[in-house]
């Protein structure tokens, strides 16, 4: 998302067997580098939803969760 040198991510829930940039489940977050600060959407119910049923954040995600305030359980 975003444009040339203006970089958005989403936050995404996706199968680990799809490609990275490939089929994904939810979108549940938006993540702006470029502002200042850093502008992080999460939706904390979906995610917290996501993570009881087993999902596993990528390091980047956790660093994210953390900076809202959601805690992640430990690693598996």
């Amino acid at each position: 998302m975003g444009a040339r040198k203006d970089p958005v991510w989403r936050v995404v829930v996706a199968d680990q067997r799809s490609p990275r940039d490939g089929r994904f489940i939810e979108t549940v977050g938006h993540y702006n580098p470029q502002t200042s600060p850093s502008t992080i959407r999460l939706d904390e119910e979906r995610i917290r939803d996501w993570l009881a049923k087993g999902a596993q954040p990528t390091d980047q995600v956790r660093s994210l969760l953390r900076a809202q305030g959601i805690e992640v359980g430990g690693r598996h």
